[in-house]
């Protein structure tokens, strides 16, 4: 199924919402809370699944509404349309302060988008978005931010939002080494892992945490500068004496050696 064309703007600085302009039965799908305000004519319908197997079965809707549960998110996602005449908007904000990134899948390596799991707002009608288990075990062992992403596969517009800054990278046969939960998304070829940060001493006392993010390949990757997990630790009552690994296995030890 081809994706909808939809047309958009990108409002705000540094707390952004995307503003997405529907024609005459065009449709975007986006997470379920996640719409800020929408024109007269369009309708919105709460589904199972994301619309782009139009023949699915209800256990193919069953087992994605699952998968949708694994990855933290709503069991359903809304559906806007614009029913009336002539174009209309709506528009989508980030659940938390940050950048919104569109990302035209049809200039994706595979027409495919790696992201993390909290990280997809809203598609284009035709996207497919889908769980995507990392093949590397100890990425979601020792990560904090675990090894259920989320797959975004299309040939039309994608958002996704991210806490800070957005940074879009390319690498060239490089490797690149990213704090943990700083990476929004990357292209499906580059090899994603976790890997330690350095000896046992700069490891626990460095302040740069246990383990690393390792990007390594050929292809882009979009990289934030405050993830939401960052920000909860340094507001928490322990502030930033809070490991930051404290989602992963290792956590608990960190904070034994550093007592």
């Amino acid at each position: 199924m081809r994706s909808h064309e939809i047309d958009y703007q990108i409002l705000g600085e540094d707390i952004q919402v995307v503003e997405v302009e529907l024609d005459p039965n065009e449709t975007v799908i986006a997470e379920a809370g996640s719409m800020l305000y929408m024109e007269d004519g369009i309708i919105f319908e709460t589904r199972m699944g994301d619309g782009s197997q139009a023949n699915q079965s209800i256990m193919g809707k069953l087992f994605q509404a699952g998968s949708r549960v694994l990855m933290g998110e709503s069991l359903f996602m809304t559906h806007f349309t614009n029913r009336g005449v002539g174009k209309r908007k709506v528009a989508f904000a980030a659940p938390y302060p940050g950048t919104i990134r569109a990302v035209d899948l049809a200039q994706i390596n595979q027409n495919t988008l790696i992201v993390q799991k909290d990280a997809f707002l809203c598609a284009a009608m035709g996207t497919k978005i889908s769980i995507h288990f990392n093949k590397r075990f100890g990425s979601g062992l020792f990560g904090g931010e675990g090894f259920i992403l989320e797959r975004i596969q299309g040939d039309g517009m994608a958002f996704i939002h991210s806490g800070g800054v957005v940074m879009e990278r390319q690498l060239n046969n490089e490797t690149l080494r990213i704090d943990t939960g700083c990476v929004v998304g990357f292209e499906p070829q580059l090899n994603f892992d976790i890997q330690a940060s350095g000896g046992l001493k700069s490891m626990i006392f460095g302040g740069e945490g246990m383990f690393l993010a390792t990007l390594s390949g050929t292809g882009k990757v979009w990289i934030q500068s405050l993830p939401i997990s960052k920000l909860i630790r340094r507001l928490s009552p322990s502030g930033g004496n809070a490991n930051k690994e404290s989602g992963s296995v290792l956590g608990g030890l960190a904070d034994m050696f550093e007592s």
